[in-house]
């Protein structure tokens, strides 16, 4: 919000300087954002008379001048080169170290051509304050040397930039903001009144409300025989300084007044509506060209103003070009009216439309003011256009704004630390507007003013559905009565100064500090580090991706498509990250980089919620190694990845088991599902489908696997004691068994791990063999098993008997045989 400081007086009575206003603005609550005053960059120029003017006696296009400059400089000769430089001008001088920002130079004093210079006659471009340049600035005859330019010319008018809060739409006006700095001590605030303008004809324009939801009430009048000229210069120069762009006398009005009282206006050319009437209606899927040159499609959630020829403004957002006010209007309709805070912003958003109007209707306006400033609208535009008043129209009724609040005197130090006099409380809710309604020792009953939109407002509760509607009823009106008590009390210690509030900290929860991260958030952190230690990149990608790659990793039901997608391939809530490491492959392949390890920790969607999943993709070959070439991926790496993950989350690896039953994004002969017993899916590996692979141009090989962290149980939490160190050297023994090709690694595994718990410390797969060296349907698995003996070396003897149960239990559980 901004405003110039004589904008402000004209609200406030004050004598205070800027800083003094600033400082006070801050310690309120409406936060300084930014000062500008264009008078301190023109502090140094000053009017001045050209006493003489002659030729240059060694220059055609210059002419010595000289200059009266005012008290404290003698008169000064000046060289200058405008061709309008003439005896008797008022012109704008600039000493020697003037700093000119129209030239982003700092003039000095010297000689042109032979003849002294002490200074320079200036143009506005000079200045920096306008495109003239064809001469020097010529200004009033009579014009007394020796004035500071800037207070000449009304430039030292500072304009100053508040950042207000969404709950404080009454602050979006200048009234409002000079409210506030009167009741906190900062001049007084000046008496307002708008006065009437008699209508003398009736309105051309009628209204209907078909949409009362959206606007409850809305007036309007017409003005016959209207001038829309330029607008005066002090309304020119008001809308500049807050960076408004000057339109039309009329427009210009209307701007005024949204800024002056946070009061929104529309302005009709009567002549270009069409019928008699103009009706507030629901869209129905019209296009209408808006002021601002976008054609806007409304639909029926949104509240539009229509005539007989269709939509003509997209109500309190922005009017429609069709209809709007030219300089050729003489009969023009002023609107006033109320909208719905909730309906302008979610029109506001799903359009893409941004204007002052909505700026201040979605944040509330004064709901008292329509009537008011329909007048006060009215008579400017007859004094500044000319014409003659309507009477007023209008359809709805005035919205029932009126409520009370309550504050207890003894809570203000109990939630805000401040002890704060009754009567001083009083004085400060009288001073914003609150009128005393019942006030007794304890606290004091107000009612509201109807320009703070912000205060016992009804509000939305989440009840419970089998809460009782006596009882929803009483806690909805005590929500509402603590919640304005708690506005009311802000607005005491605000006014008495933000800074001034004792600073608390806040209690210790407990002597050692509470862990900084949940479980779920220790444990994905730990898959990263563990997958980036194996030498993979983390990516990050958008949980959306596009239905029909999302579709060829799982199922993509409806309720999980977007509407309203940020881009046309973003429409799908993804079903796991690999739809986007998948793609990251494809374009670094196709870019020449088809060696890679990529991996993301993030969520997967389906029907039945969101799940934490950390996956991983592997493309073209591992890196080459001195005295081998670099072998291809294969799904055993990926399974790798996958078990260190697991490990390092404290799953039990050992005791998990794998499955063939990957989901259909895999390939169905080099794959698996990783189980912990015959429910709990703990993620699946493997290579990618070829099909999958086939319309991306990827012919190297590329596998993956896909670890549902969520379904990972948390470790039990134990007392750990010191590890037992064996001061005895292992021994390994290697076995080769021959079982059927269907036979799971894992069970012969397992089975070998059995049959001695007591000297078995690991069991290790590391071979496999299936070729014309063993017969049809079946495969060699090559298993180390290590030994750790704790009390003494064992003899031959003991291995023998070990190795002796190795195999015994293998050949009872998988049916396996020994190979010679």
């Amino acid at each position: 919000m901004k405003f110039t400081l004589s904008w402000l007086r004209d609200h406030l009575d004050t004598t205070a300087t800027t800083d003094e206003i600033c400082a006070k603005l801050n310690t309120i609550g409406l936060e300084v954002e930014g000062v500008e005053d264009p008078g301190a960059a023109l502090a140094p120029f000053r009017t001045a008379r050209i006493v003489e003017a002659v030729q240059h006696p060694n220059a055609d296009r210059l002419r010595v001048c000289r200059v009266d400059a005012g008290p404290g400089f003698d008169p000064v000769q000046v060289v200058c080169g405008a061709p309008n430089a003439r005896t008797g001008l008022s012109v704008i001088f600039a000493p020697p170290g003037t700093y000119i920002p129209g030239l982003d130079i700092t003039i000095k004093a010297g000689a042109i051509r032979g003849e002294t210079s002490g200074g320079m006659l200036c143009s506005l471009r000079e200045l920096g304050l306008g495109e003239a340049h064809d001469g020097i600035a010529e200004l009033p005859d009579g014009t007394a040397p020796g004035q500071s330019y800037a207070d000449f010319a009304g430039l030292d008018d500072p304009v100053i930039e508040i950042a207000v809060t969404p709950n404080r739409g009454d602050a979006l006006a200048v009234r409002g903001i000079a409210r506030d700095l009167a009741a906190a001590g900062i001049g007084h605030l000046r008496p307002w009144l708008a006065e009437t303008v008699e209508g003398t004809f009736d309105s051309p324009l009628a209204w209907a409300n078909d949409f009362p939801e959206a606007c409850p009430w809305v007036l309007g009048r017409a003005i016959r025989g209207v001038r829309n000229g330029p607008s005066p210069e002090w309304l020119q120069n008001r809308l500049r300084a807050i960076g408004l762009r000057p339109i039309s006398a009329l427009v210009d009005i209307t701007n005024f007044f949204a800024f002056d009282l946070g009061r929104p206006l529309h302005v009709f050319d009567v002549d270009r509506v069409t019928g008699d009437r103009l009706t507030i209606c629901r869209g129905a899927g019209e296009t209408f060209r808006a002021l601002d040159g976008r054609d806007v499609v409304v639909s029926p959630e949104d509240c539009v103003i229509a005539d007989a020829a269709g939509v003509q403004s997209l109500a309190g957002i922005m009017g429609g070009e069709g209809t709007g006010v030219t300089e050729a209007t003489t009969t023009v309709f002023v609107e006033c009216a109320l909208f719905d805070p909730v309906r302008i912003a979610l029109s506001g958003r799903r359009l893409g439309l941004h204007s002052d109007a909505r700026h201040r209707f979605e944040r509330g306006v004064d709901q008292a003011l329509p009537v008011a400033a329909l007048e006060a609208a009215t008579r400017m535009i007859v004094d500044l256009c000319g014409g003659e008043a309507s009477e007023v129209v209008s359809a709805g009724t005035p919205p029932a704004w009126q409520r009370e609040a309550r504050l207890r005197f003894a809570r203000i130090a109990g939630l805000g630390g401040v002890d704060v006099p009754p009567d001083a409380v009083v004085a400060s809710l009288e001073a914003l507007g609150f009128a005393v309604r019942m006030r007794d020792e304890d606290g004091v009953v107000v009612d509201v003013p109807s320009w703070r939109n912000d205060v016992a407002m009804p509000m939305v509760l989440d009840q419970g559905p089998d809460l009782s509607p006596e009882r929803a009823r009483i806690a909805a009106e005590g929500a509402i009565a603590v919640d304005s008590e708690c506005d009311l009390i802000e607005e005491i210690l605000r006014l008495r100064g933000l800074d001034s509030i004792p600073p608390v900290s806040l209690p210790a929860l407990s002597a050692v500090p509470l862990p900084a991260l949940v479980p779920r958030q220790v444990r994905a952190a730990t898959a990263r580090r563990v997958l980036a230690a194996r030498g993979m990149l983390e990516t990050v990608g958008y949980s959306f991706a596009a239905h029909g790659a999302s579709a060829q990793f799982g199922a993509v039901p409806e309720s999980l498509r977007l509407l309203n997608p940020i881009a046309a391939d973003l429409d799908q809530m993804r079903p796991t990250p690999m739809v986007n490491l998948l793609s990251a492959v494809e374009r670094n392949s196709v870019r020449g980089y088809p060696d890679l390890g990529l991996f993301e920790v993030g969520p997967g969607f389906s029907a039945d919620g969101q799940t934490l999943i950390a996956a991983g993709l592997r493309s073209g070959h591992a890196p080459r190694v001195p005295g081998g070439g670099a072998d291809p991926v294969s799904l055993w790496d990926v399974k790798a990845d996958a078990m260190a993950v697991l490990a390092a989350l404290g799953a039990p690896v050992e005791g998990v088991s794998v499955t063939a039953d990957a989901p259909g994004h895999y390939h169905p002969g080099r794959s698996g599902v990783i189980r912990q017993g015959p429910r709990i899916v703990l993620g699946w590996f493997g290579q990618l489908h070829p099909a999958l692979l086939a319309g991306r141009g990827l012919d190297q090989p590329v596998v993956g696997f896909e670890l549902f962290l969520d379904a990972i149980a948390e470790p039990k939490r134990r007392r750990r004691s010191p590890p037992e160190l064996s001061p005895f050297q292992p021994v390994h023994r290697d076995f080769a068994f021959l079982v059927a090709r269907d036979v799971a690694a894992e069970s012969v595994l397992r089975a070998a791990r059995g049959a001695e718990r007591t000297l078995i410390s690991a069991v290790r797969l590391f071979d496999v063999y299936e070729g014309d060296k063993v017969p049809e349907g079946h495969k060699s698995l090559g298993v180390e098993v290590t030994l750790q003996p704790v009390a003494r070396s064992l003899t031959d003897a003991e291995i023998d008997a070990v190795s002796d149960k190795v195999v015994a239990a293998v050949t009872r559980a998988c049916g396996a045989t020994l190979r010679g």
